[in-house]
């Protein structure tokens, strides 16, 4: 076994860039290229790899800390002891080429066509700083789009960072040759550009036309000809002249989604990209608000958490942004108290229901003058039965007998989104407003019975959701709810489907309106109806027929034997 001291890379000419993540621990044992920190200069973040498989002995900074090529920041045991001295070796066999190839393409820059006249140039990948292969993970310009020198073309990410590719020079592109998910590695051409020679992207050409004694002397006159070179000698420290293409460092951060603007590092949004995570939905924690790798896990817990168990935040749901956390006491006093678990689940329902479900809403009246007098006069007759008549059986029996009339509202779509389940049975909720919330207990087999039967049922299933007492059976199964405010009052509302059902029918208070009847203007019992559908299993067609037959029923009780 044998101990290597880690030093900090090549940082592409950078100096002083700030730790802002220390990725392993002392005694974690890691594999060759595994990310040990996380740095950040003035334009890119990257990682900084282990140089050799091993175990970590020890780290000699921590998160804040400042560091330049060539800094100690730690220890590691591992078997390949002479891996350290071969290193070195190799380093200047390829900055060699790297400061050649620098002479070289201003030379083929000076070649180019007299000024003024354009010419088609060949846009080719820059150095990657040793990646290869690397994913074309996003197109920034299209053929026809004019660019400036430096602009972004393609974006492109190996295994530890991200980077654009820029333009070598302004001009116009006339084509794109790779499409994203291709890979593509250092020298491969990606399009083509039209570029006017002698234009201010080629200023910096004459340099190479000088003897390469003299040859940093052209980038002393303007101040603008030194921009290229200080983002030229981001691949290679070797060179002091200024490339016709500036090459980028590879560490070179950059995301796809809108969380471009989130202080993150390039191993974080890596993972958010696989995760399909959209960063700045995370809460950082990290040092300046930067986002963590335990924060993108926290945020990935607490989606997990929700969607398990059917929660829905009161002001967000998918692709909807969440409300604003407001402090109410800064206005007046405030008392802040807990939901109940009833208030709770019935918020999650609504809003998942609200969210997934289209919904269609229609009116209408119904005529019930004929029915209010037939239900006062069997009144006497009902408490001998030691059974309040009120106008809710009513109301049951004839949304039974417009669901058997109408099949379309008696069924519910099933999850695989390709078929609709038809039902055979009636059943129908009834909300009711207890101290705890809404609840909406099921009268089962409406259809079979009689008056008599549901008025007990329902004055039965009332008071034991009002104390509290129904089972998860009692309120499960319905095929259709009513949604009754007849007795708290106003003049219509609109009922939030309760899905899987496919409808709800909301009851408004009963009013005395003028109604033409041919001849003249008499008083008749109006009550108000809203029917709220479900317009993914059914049509307008059928919600008119249906609202038709109801109304019909509930104007001549005597139809309900037909």
């Amino acid at each position: 076994m044998a101990k290597q001291v880690i030093k900090v890379p090549d940082l592409g000419g950078a100096d002083q860039v700030d730790v802002i993540e220390i990725s392993v621990a002392v005694g974690d044992t890691v594999a060759e290229e595994d990310a040990l920190i996380v740095v950040e200069g003035d334009k890119a973040s990257m990682d900084v790899p282990a140089p050799v498989a091993g175990k970590i002995l020890s780290l000699s900074i921590k998160e804040g800390d400042k560091v330049s090529e060539g800094d100690v920041i730690g220890e590691i045991e591992t078997d390949a002891g002479a891996a350290e001295e071969e290193k070195p070796a190799a380093e200047p066999e390829k900055e060699e080429p790297a400061e050649k190839e620098a002479e070289e393409k201003p030379a083929e820059t000076a070649e180019a066509a007299p000024a003024g006249e354009a010419t088609e140039q060949e846009i080719k990948v820059p150095d990657l700083g040793g990646a290869d292969a690397v994913d074309v993970i996003e197109i920034t310009v299209a053929a026809g789009d004019e660019v400036g020198e430096g602009d972004s073309l393609i974006v492109v990410e190996g295994d530890k960072a991200s980077m654009d590719v820029p333009s070598p020079a302004a001009g116009t592109i006339v084509s794109i040759s790779v499409k994203e998910g291709d890979k593509v590695s250092t020298g491969d051409v990606i399009g083509v550009m039209k570029t006017v020679a002698g234009g201010a992207a080629a200023a910096p050409a004459p340099a190479p036309a000088a003897a390469p004694e003299a040859a940093a002397a052209p980038q002393e006159p303007s101040a603008v000809s030194q921009e290229p070179s200080a983002v030229s000698q981001e691949p290679s420290a070797v060179s002091q002249e200024p490339p016709a293409a500036p090459q980028k460092d590879y560490q070179l951060e950059r995301d796809l989604t809108p969380s471009a603007e989130v202080y993150a590092g390039p191993a974080v949004r890596k993972l958010a990209r696989e995760l399909g995570v959209t960063l700045n939905k995370v809460k950082p924690t990290g040092p300046r608000n930067r986002v963590t790798k335990d924060d993108l896990h926290a945020y990935i817990k607490e989606q997990v958490k929700k969607a398990e168990s059917g929660a829905v935040g009161v002001g967000g749901g998918i692709g909807i942004a969440p409300m604003p956390d407001i402090d109410f006491s800064q206005f007046g006093p405030v008392n802040v108290e807990p939901m109940t678990k009833i208030h709770k689940i019935t918020a999650a329902n609504m809003s998942r229901n609200w969210l997934n479900v289209p919904h269609v809403t229609q009116f209408d009246d119904a005529d019930i003058t004929e029915l209010e007098d037939f239900r006062k006069s069997m009144k006497a007759e009902a408490e001998k039965r030691g059974v309040k008549l009120t106008p809710v059986p009513f109301l049951l029996k004839a949304v039974a007998a417009a669901l058997r009339a109408e099949p379309s509202f008696n069924v519910s779509l099933h999850n695989d989104g390709e078929h609709i389940v038809r039902k055979d049975y009636v059943h129908v909720g009834m909300a009711v407003d207890t101290p705890k919330g809404l609840m909406v207990p099921v009268i089962r087999d409406v259809d079979k019975k009689g008056l008599y039967e549901l008025a007990e049922e329902a004055t039965a299933m009332a008071l034991a959701a009002r104390d509290g007492k129904l089972k998860p059976r009692d309120m499960q199964g319905a095929c259709f709810t009513i949604s009754s405010l007849g007795a708290i009052g106003g003049t219509g509302f609109t009922p939030i489907v309760n899905s899987p059902e496919v409808g709800i029918l909301g009851v408004s208070k009963l009013a005395v309106k003028p109604v033409w009847n041919g001849k003249e203007f008499v008083p008749r019992q109006m009550l108000p109806l809203t029917l709220s559908y479900d317009h993914r299993a059914v049509n307008g067609g059928d919600a008119g027929r249906f609202m038709t037959y109801l109304v019909g029923v509930l104007g001549d009780v005597r139809r309900l034997l037909l």
